[in-house]
């Protein structure tokens, strides 16, 4: 399946039914009068998260989505049935943005959450409505409020727990085949990864997910290379593994690089708990390594490690230390949930009132 995370979808809920202008006239009957039934309501559109779902390749290929229109009134006061509403779903982790792809309007993160976008158009009055003991003919019939209309944007951001991140050919895809079952193609040139890759990775009794994004260049916040579209996959991860060459001749600069990129993109995202590893130490030996990587170390002041995703050199250490603090940042997701909710039931809960309290015992 092609990998999509953007997607522009044009959005219409249904019209509502116009109301009808009708007389009951039966022989023998001796009261006739309007039995003009009202419209129906146009239907609605919907958005759902659904976990079953991965990618936006479906709006690639239809991007107008139309809820049915309210039927008419018909006689003998029957209401028009509802249009049937319209609904879309989406993977969880999507973002609906307005036409200006600026404005959030909505962000799924849960699976099936349901959200109802366009309303659709009330059903018009039928004469029977206007029916009253001063005007007992009425001929007088409303058409259907009209539906909404909606141009939007759909930005898929993937729910990983890690993310990797490094210049192209930092041995990325090469570090998520190993340590998990995707498959993500690799060689030995710049820019292999054109879409985002996730693996599940077991590390003891921890599991998690992983992003590999595409590598970033200098001035990839400017459009550069394949610019930092790709990065809004690691926003909601918990840590980042910072992947760098180490047989390049500037480690430094090249660790230098991919923060700044991190930093111009969102402040927020440089600031999360970060694993720098230098990849790739089979290929220069363990004394040439141990070099760069004190040479890194010194340089950043900041703990570096060497590791092999060929080989597997630290590879199950770096997991480990991935999974411990994964954990740790569910956990205090939890807490705080918890005492959100624990919150919401105090203000809800409403103190019986004392008995025996004076009204006048201030006077």
């Amino acid at each position: 399946m092609k990998f999509l995370d953007q997607a522009k979808i044009y959005l219409q809920s249904g019209h509502g039914g116009p109301g009808c202008v009708s007389f009951r006239r039966e022989k023998y009957v001796e009261f006739g009068g309007p039995n003009g039934g009202n419209g129906g309501k146009g239907g609605n559109v919907y958005f759902v998260a659904d976990n079953r779902m991965n990618t936006l390749i479906d709006f690639r290929y239809q991007q107008h989505f139309r809820a049915k229109n309210g039927e008419n009134g018909k006689g003998d006061n029957r209401t028009g049935a509802h249009g049937e509403d319209c609904i879309i779903r989406v993977p969880v982790g999507t973002q609906i943005i307005d036409e200006d792809k600026d404005t959030i309007l909505h962000d799924f993160t849960t699976e099936g959450e349901e959200v109802l976008f366009l309303k659709g158009g009330d059903g018009g009055f039928g004469n029977a409505h206007y029916k009253s003991a001063v005007n007992q003919a009425p001929r007088r019939s409303t058409p259907g409020w009209p539906g909404q209309e909606a141009a939007i944007w759909l930005r898929l951001k993937l729910i990983a727990d890690a993310g990797l991140v490094g210049l192209p050919n930092a041995g990325k895809s090469t570090f998520l085949a190993a340590c998990s079952n995707a498959t993500p193609k690799i060689a030995d040139y710049p820019f292999t990864t054109l879409h985002p890759n996730l693996g599940v990775v077991k590390a003891g009794d921890m599991d998690f997910v992983l992003a590999d994004i595409p590598g970033l260049i200098e001035g990839a916040h400017e459009g550069h290379g394949l610019g930092d579209r790709f990065l809004g996959h690691v926003e909601r991860t918990s840590v980042l593994l910072h992947l760098i060459d180490c047989t390049q001749d500037d480690i430094v600069g090249a660790y230098n690089t991919i923060r700044n990129e991190l930093h111009e993109y969102d402040p927020r995202v440089s600031d999360k708990p970060e694993i720098i590893a230098l990849n790739k130490a089979d290929a220069l030996g363990d004394e040439l390594a141990e070099d760069q990587r004190k040479t890194l170390e010194d340089a950043i002041g900041k703990p570096v490690l060497c590791m092999s995703a060929v080989s597997g050199q630290n590879v199950e250490k770096i997991l480990f230390q991935l999974g411990h603090i994964v954990t740790e940042h569910k956990r205090q997701l939890a807490e705080e949930a918890a005492r959100a909710k624990a919150s919401e039931d105090f203000d809800d809960f409403d103190l019986p009132e004392d008995p025996h309290h004076d009204d006048n015992e201030d006077a």
